[in-house]
């Protein structure tokens, strides 16, 4: 929290919520808003006391929370089932009841990957797996959007960010399985029609995907390193070389935040690496990785991995 006398942020004044905030993206974007000295709520289904279909204890939203006020900014958790409307609608409600405002919608909410069953065909997969997939990766942000967005309307500037994985440029490729492809178009669409309807309250919807996502899963469990010896993993697959932290998406949401004239984005759907040469941020080790344009250019190229040129 900014005190009286401290510095203030880019975002000091911002009242935030990330939704889907307890790990990987969600985590690091809240907490570089509140590293500009914004008020974040961050919401989740894992707590101390609760451990989500996720099934990781080792993230919690009050964590989360504590990071957000340790950066500078002040952080609340509220524990909230994204497909719970009723819940959702509380949510909502007290922000507007402590706050009177919300200028940032952040949807990130997912928590798919363990029903997702790779490499089999649409028929083939199960289908309550698939249908959950469905309503983690779609119906949640759906739910989340239809009681925010009356509070974000309230006041011209507010801005919405659909979170995804994969440019549309990329994502015009079938992202099989079937169930994984529908999640991560919904967001590209939805920001889509959204940038329609918004503009005359004077806000703006964009869709915004990290790279190569060096979230806490990727690191311990999909290539068992750490943050700090995560190149041991190019052993495993060459192509990990163009991975990003959190750190770098949350720095891309922060710069979207803080700038006046975010509205000549509407209805796009950004990546960390392409608003890294517009706003000129990078990832912690200074360099700035374009995941999609190396993945689309080398690895689906089946070209030997290269990063040079690409961070």
């Amino acid at each position: 929290m900014t005190e009286a006398g401290s510095p203030q942020g880019p975002l000091t004044g911002k009242i935030a919520l990330v939704a889907g905030a307890t790990r990987g993206a969600g985590r690091a974007m809240a907490v570089e808003l509140g590293r500009g000295g914004a008020t974040v709520y961050v919401t989740g289904r894992t707590t101390r006391e609760h451990v989500s279909e996720v099934g990781r204890a080792t993230e919690t939203i009050e964590e989360t929370a504590e990071l957000v006020t340790a950066a500078g900014g002040e952080g609340t958790a509220v524990p909230t089932d994204h497909l719970d409307p009723a819940a959702v609608r509380a949510l909502t409600e007290r922000i507007d009841r402590e706050q009177g405002r919300l200028d940032l919608l952040v949807n990130d909410l997912w928590g798919g990957d363990v029903h997702v069953e790779w490499g089999k065909k649409m028929w083939e997969h199960d289908l309550e797996k698939g249908l959950r997939v469905l309503r983690l990766g779609v119906e949640s942000h759906i739910v989340t959007s239809r009681y925010a967005l009356p509070l974000l309307i309230r006041r011209p500037g507010g801005l919405l960010v659909e979170v995804t994985d994969g440019t549309e440029e990329f994502n015009r490729r079938y992202r099989e399985p079937f169930y994984y492809d529908l999640a991560k178009s919904g967001p590209i669409r939805m920001t889509k029609g959204l940038a329609t309807e918004l503009p005359e309250y004077g806000c703006t919807a964009v869709c915004l995907t990290p790279g190569w996502l060096r979230s806490e899963a990727m690191l311990d469990t999909h290539f068992k390193v750490t943050e700090e010896n995560w190149r041991a993993g190019c052993e495993q697959n060459p192509h990990f070389a163009i991975s990003e932290t959190p750190v770098f998406v949350g720095r891309a949401l922060a710069a979207l935040a803080a700038d006046p004239d975010v509205a000549r984005f509407n209805g796009q759907a950004l990546s960390s690496g392409g608003l890294a040469k517009v706003y000129g941020f990078t990832d912690v080790d200074g360099s700035a990785p374009d995941a999609w344009r190396y993945i689309t250019e080398v690895e689906q190229e089946g070209k030997p991995a290269d990063t040079s040129g690409y961070r």
